[in-house]
């Protein structure tokens, strides 16, 4: 099993050792503040309190054993460009790390990460889509021009098969999944769930409330988000 580093404990990268750890993954928590730490006690394998710029206080917690290596201080460019330098020289065979600039992710990708990400920039793309388009409910984007995104059920449609709504035909799109909520009784009480399905047939019911999950141009996933 592969065990993960995670450097800097703001919100983004607590959130990220956390999930791994839950994930049944070792995760080696570093941060320079004892809270942070003293927080990701709880449930990461390992949390330490170092300079991760330092590599000897990097190799002192057995860094070097790790197969990824996740940098998300952001905020402090100069920090994180010196951690992945010396995670580099140390041989770390992937790196990902989080940038909060262009500038700063050509840098990153110039030392040879393995990824830069955008945590603020993403969020702010996806709320943007999301006002533009309020029957939009999550995106993705997959490449240049092409995402998944979650849309609700158009009111038009509501009723009608898969087959009957012509979604591919009309709008060049596919549907790759279904998300409906149903009413249960359980022990007396009317509970409900949501069920996903992630092969929905031509002979599905689109029902109001529903949620397609669509794949395809982001042009004609606009078209599509804009039918109520």
């Amino acid at each position: 099993m592969r065990q993960f580093a995670v450097i800097g404990l703001g919100r983004f990268g607590y959130s990220v050792a956390e999930t791994l750890t839950k994930k049944g993954y070792e995760v080696l928590a570093i941060d320079q503040d004892e809270a942070k730490i003293e927080a990701a006690s709880d449930f990461a394998t390992y949390a330490v309190q170092c300079d991760a710029t330092d590599m000897k206080a990097l190799k002192a917690v057995s860094t070097q054993n790790v197969d990824v290596a996740v940098v998300s201080i952001g905020e402090d460019i100069e920090a994180s460009i010196l951690i992945v330098m010396t995670l580099k020289e140390m041989g770390i065979g992937q790196i990902i790390a989080k940038a909060v600039t262009p500038i700063h992710g050509r840098i990153l990708m110039n030392l040879g990460v393995t990824e830069v990400i955008f945590p603020e920039r993403d969020a702010a793309i996806r709320l943007a889509h999301r006002l533009i388009a309020p029957n939009v409910l999550e995106y993705l984007e997959l490449s240049p021009g092409y995402s998944i995104e979650e849309i609700a059920v158009p009111l038009k449609m509501a009723g009608k098969k898969l087959k009957e709504s012509q979604i591919r035909t009309l709008f060049g799109v596919n549907v790759i999944a279904m998300k409906k909520k149903v009413a249960r009784m359980v022990k007396g009480t009317v509970k409900t769930e949501e069920i996903f399905n992630v092969s929905p047939s031509a002979e599905d019911i689109l029902e109001k409330g529903d949620i397609l999950v669509i794949v395809g141009r982001e042009e004609d996933l606009e078209r599509f988000s804009k039918l109520e």
